[in-house]
């Protein structure tokens, strides 16, 4: 999986990911959505959770 970010981005939708965040913190689950400034919309379980694109330090599948 090798190409610009967002069209990463858009290959790994549906799919579950891992993203690891400035603060050390990590959040796993399936990505449902994302926009031009990479924010991500992760559903967890049952939880939705929304992260901002500037907090983000990396995503793997």
């Amino acid at each position: 999986m090798t190409g610009r970010p967002l069209d990463v981005l858009e290959e790994s939708l549906g799919n579950d990911v891992t993203v690891h965040l400035k603060g050390g913190e990590v959040f796993s689950g399936e990505l449902t959505g994302y926009d031009q400034h990479m924010n991500l919309v992760i559903e967890e379980e049952e939880d939705i959770t929304i992260i901002r694109g500037d907090n983000v330090v990396s995503i793997t599948p």
